[in-house]
């Protein structure tokens, strides 16, 4: 089902696949856009016949960063304006960072940017050979603020400050050697692949699981040593009630197939 005409909406075999719709404008974006994306996002957390979503684009490319007329508007907008535009792109980077369904996205093309920011939020990221990365900011003197803060995370302050400072645009293969993605695959297998892998996630591993790793991967990174283990140990605790684990070790112990 189509939630707006700029993002799709779709759920099949338990897989949501949300599907960035602005080809003619190479996916770019915009704060309308960048909203709608925000919104479908919330719809699709909601959604249970979903467990694991795909991020996926039309068109040529993934998503090739700021749409060139918002650009130019940004130029006359008041520094109020200015934050609560930062602040929409922030929520968004924020919310699939924090999701509590796995995102999985699949790249197609440039993902540049804003773009390459949607792609270094995601849990996983498979590409094809041809696609390309890059926050190209420095290069127009402006920076890649938000995304910092994500993509630290992501591949460390030392690949980090190379590719931020930098500015360059850099292949899948790169891409893959920087681990900010996860796979490379030729054009004509990556649907098959991601739909592959998402399956798989899918009928092997409990959503509850799924949802508690992230938010601790997210939390635990921020705490001392004490404070991780203390939070570690009552997560532990918590996991052992939950519903999925009293099934999880009761098939076990019966040695029966587990079916998610």
């Amino acid at each position: 089902m189509a939630m707006s005409n700029l993002v799709l909406f779709e759920v099949k075999d338990r897989i949501g696949y949300i599907t960035l719709n602005r080809p003619e404008k190479r996916n770019a974006l915009s704060f309308e856009f960048v909203r709608e994306i925000k919104s479908v996002f919330a719809a699709a957390e909601k959604d249970a016949s979903c467990k694991v979503i795909v991020l996926r684009a039309n068109g040529e490319a993934f998503c090739a960063g700021a749409d060139l007329a918002y650009l130019q508007q940004l130029q006359t907008n008041s520094h109020e304006e200015n934050l609560a535009d930062s602040n929409n792109l922030m929520e968004l980077f924020r919310m699939i960072y924090l999701f509590k369904k796995v995102v999985i996205a699949q790249i197609n093309g440039p993902a540049l940017a804003g773009g390459c920011g949607l792609a270094t939020v995601c849990d996983f990221c498979f590409a094809t050979a041809a696609s390309t990365f890059g926050y190209t900011e420095v290069k127009i003197g402006f920076v890649p603020a938000i995304v910092m803060v994500f993509l630290i995370r992501k591949v460390g302050e030392k690949t980090a400050r190379e590719i931020l400072l930098s500015g360059n645009v850099f292949n899948a293969l790169q891409a893959k050697n920087y681990q900010l993605i996860n796979d490379v695959y030729e054009a004509n297998e990556l649907e098959s692949k991601v739909d592959s892998f998402a399956s798989a996630l899918v009928k092997t591993a409990s959503a509850e699981s799924l949802g508690m790793v992230k938010q601790m991967l997210a939390r635990v990174q921020n705490l001392s040593l004490d404070e991780g283990l203390s939070y570690a140990a009552e997560m532990n605790a918590q996991a052992r009630k939950s519903t999925d684990c009293k099934k999880g070790i009761a098939a076990f112990l019966n040695k029966e197939k587990l079916s998610w």
